[in-house]
């Protein structure tokens, strides 16, 4: 019997390096016995490609319950021998061309401003100055410390949306370029430091092919530094992607790092946001209620080029 990708990958962190902890999951962790289903099977009321979609956090559920957490997920996972992806995997609901759906320039933040502060101050503390960074799938903002445009050499965007990424001054340079149909950057081998990815690794459908090319463009020791929350336009997301949960997620983009190869193991780390304040519960009393961050999470997952 084949197990779906789901069921084989996921499966496998569970009774790998979770296998201490995996009887306290919950159902819904429990990969290998969740469905999957059928890009047709999905709910009618799924938010148009206008809106963006945010399903519940297990992150924050997982860690209140002190099961599971983020750094868990890649401490010691149990890769199948074969890239366990089907096609399928990475089907969209809108499978229309990416250039129609990402014409409009898009000038917000696509996660709160609690994620996109612990993110800047998250660059602020890992990239060393002087570093030529490259910033992929990127906009009109990177979230990058103001101080970057003095301390830091080139700062290259690769993106869909011209407009937005000339709006964006935290670059030096930037192409215009959709990765699901060319995955092939237009840099030399070597060129940078680091390589960032903010909130958007689950719109490539080509996955492998773009974290080679990363691999390729870093330096020895570059890092890639991937960001992703809980949101995303739902329409272009992967299949998987929709089918799975946050840790889950962070299983899948380990997945990728490893299976692109020249990557040292890859390293996952929540640094969401932090629990509100005591006197913060006036003005927040769900939060206070619950003892948890109603805010995004903010989930890092990266790879040092071998």
């Amino acid at each position: 019997m084949l197990l779906s990708a789901r069921a084989s990958l996921l499966g496998a962190v569970f009774l790998g390096s979770a296998a201490a902890f995996s009887p306290l999951l919950p159902t819904t962790l429990r990969t290998s016995v969740s469905p999957r289903l059928p890009p047709a099977a999905f709910p009618p009321n799924v938010p148009s490609s206008s809106r963006r979609y945010s399903p519940p956090s297990l992150v924050k559920m997982s860690a209140e319950k002190r099961q599971i957490t983020v750094e868990d997920v890649l401490a010691s996972p149990k890769w199948p021998e074969e890239w366990p992806f089907s096609d399928s995997d990475f089907k969209r609901m809108d499978e229309t061309d990416d250039e129609i759906f990402y014409d409009t320039p898009r000038l917000v933040y696509h996660i709160d401003e609690g994620a996109v502060a612990a993110l800047t101050d998250y660059y602020a503390k890992t990239i060393k100055p002087g570093s030529d960074i490259l910033d992929i799938c990127s906009s009109w903002v990177s979230h990058f410390p103001k101080d970057f445009t003095e301390t830091m050499g080139r700062r290259a965007g690769l993106g869909m949306n011209g407009a937005e990424l000339k709006e964006n001054k935290q670059l030096t340079e930037f192409q215009v370029q959709n990765l699901n149909i060319n995955s092939k950057m237009p840099y030399e081998d070597g060129s940078f430091d680091v390589v960032t990815c903010v909130v958007s690794v689950d719109y490539l459908i080509k996955p492998l092919e773009v974290f080679k090319e990363v691999q390729r463009v870093l330096r020895p020791g570059g890092v890639f530094i991937v960001s992703q929350s809980n949101r995303c336009f739902a329409t272009k997301a992967i299949q998987i992607w929709l089918n799975t949960n946050d840790l889950e997620h962070v299983f899948i983009i380990g997945s990728y790092f490893h299976y692109a190869g020249g990557f040292k193991p890859p390293k996952a780390l929540d640094i969401s946001p932090g629990k509100p304040k005591k006197e913060d519960a006036s003005s927040n009393p769900l939060a206070s209620m619950f003892g948890m961050s109603m805010g995004d999470p903010m989930i890092i997952i990266q790879g040092e080029k071998a």
